[in-house]
């Protein structure tokens, strides 16, 4: 049930994001659904193949091409998505550093609460 809340509230925020970002476009709530949940694949498969690959490199920018990688799978699943487009590297950049930063905050006491259940 919290795995469908999530991806619900990525969907909306992504949603949003695109109203406001002008280099953002989603045609709808549903084709914004299918981009948080294209995303939460990507994230859960490729993500992690990607880190270990470029390691040395995210060594050497004290860890700030993670966000690279976070852009490329945003990019990666708007691509997949018909209807979700982001016009460039920097859209998708900023884009990528919205989402991530406003689904942390939301998710905060959550992710808090099941730390301290653990």
């Amino acid at each position: 049930m919290k795995s469908i809340l999530r991806l619900l509230v990525t969907a909306a925020i992504a949603f949003m994001l695109a109203q406001i970002l002008p280099g953002v476009h989603v045609d709808d709530y549903g084709t914004a659904l299918l981009f948080a949940f294209v995303l939460s694949l990507l994230n859960v498969f490729l993500k992690p193949f990607l880190i270990i690959l470029t390691l040395p490199l995210t060594l050497l920018t004290f860890g700030l091409f993670l966000f690279v990688i976070n852009t490329i799978i945003v990019l990666l699943a708007g691509e997949w998505v018909k209807g979700f487009d982001i016009d460039s590297f920097g859209w998708g950049l900023l884009f990528s550093l919205l989402l991530t930063f406003i689904t942390s905050f939301l998710f905060r006491e959550e992710d808090r609460q099941r730390k301290e259940q653990s």
